[in-house]
């Protein structure tokens, strides 16, 4: 299978005279890939790419509640009976939304989907992928802590200082005033946000885990890797495979099939490149056809640069 550069090269060569066809190029690979591998696998297959790494942070990059649509387009018309293969590359977003996503596809499959994570499935998009049955990674694949976070704010984290400043000011009333001074930068109510954020993540985590064929020590413990942010420390974690299955996950390697790999980085190379270098936020496609684009705003038209060489 062609590794990003081969895609590239090749694109730039048909791009020399209309940009458009290299893009194009990259669009109609990414569809054959996926088709190959839907073949390959017997099971339907659909792609959910964000353009994070490479468009500002926005509601577009996010799984929000437009995702569901895009869904909808591209469950129909696939034989359910077949399960279905989510490939992820998110940065995660709005747990209301997540929780709808979840329900919906676990409905419409009978709760046979695979996660295949082709580089990073974060925060939310990590909670879609442990609801799966089992996940499919990399050496290079990583999922994420999926702690609530409110305006950027681990909501678990906020609520533990705030009882550190009771305890202290309990032990220590001298303390009162520089607490006053770290507190009161808080908005009203902010604190109870968080309590109740962290109370929906909760619940719904213990949905997930509720749904899956696990004893409650494997639970528990998923529960530490991916839902405490006292133990996980940053939101932006890196959860690799090895940590993901020592969690109690269903983890197959993906490079144990090297066409199975092939397939899903080639996909995923596409979806980069398209990402770099086109208006591209999202894109949410099926083995069949379906597809469902989000574009951002861009000043000029798409290019695809030359190789560089050093």
């Amino acid at each position: 299978m062609p590794t990003w550069s081969v895609i590239l090269n090749e694109a730039n060569k048909l791009g020399r005279n209309n940009p458009n066809d290299a893009v194009n190029y990259i669009v109609n690979q990414k569809s054959s890939f996926l088709r190959r591998l839907s073949e390959k696998t017997g099971r339907n297959t659909i792609l959910y790419f964000s353009g994070f790494l490479q468009k500002q942070p926005s509601n577009d990059v996010s799984i929000n509640d437009l995702d569901i649509n895009a869904f909808m387009e591209n469950i129909h018309g696939l034989d359910k009976s077949l399960g279905l293969d989510l490939i992820l590359h998110t940065p995660g977003g709005d747990l209301a939304a997540t929780e709808q996503i979840i329900k919906y596809l676990k409905t419409c499959f009978h709760g046979d989907i695979r996660a295949i994570i082709p580089q990073m499935a974060m925060s939310a998009g990590s909670m879609i992928a442990v609801s799966c049955k089992s996940v499919i990674m990399g050496k290079q694949s990583s999922l994420g802590p999926f702690d609530p976070q409110l305006n950027g704010v681990p909501c678990q984290s906020a609520i533990r200082e705030f009882y550190k400043a009771v305890d202290d000011v309990s032990k220590n009333p001298a303390s009162l005033g520089l607490w006053q001074a770290i507190l009161s930068k808080l908005n009203p109510t902010f604190l109870t946000l968080c309590a109740q954020a962290d109370e929906l993540a909760e619940e719904l985590t213990e949905k997930i885990l509720e749904d899956k064929d696990i004893d409650k020590s494997t639970k528990s413990k998923i529960k530490d890797v991916f839902a405490k942010n006292k133990n996980s420390k940053t939101h932006s974690r890196h959860i690799d495979r090895d940590k993901c299955r020592d969690a109690g996950l269903d983890v197959i390697d993906l490079d144990a099939d090297n066409e199975l790999q092939d397939l899903v980085l080639s996909i995923h190379h596409c979806c980069m490149i398209l990402a770099e270098q086109t208006p591209v936020v999202k894109i949410v496609e099926n083995n069949i056809g379906g597809c469902y684009v989000r574009n951002a705003m861009m000043p000029t038209p798409p290019q695809i640069p030359g190789p560089i060489h050093r």
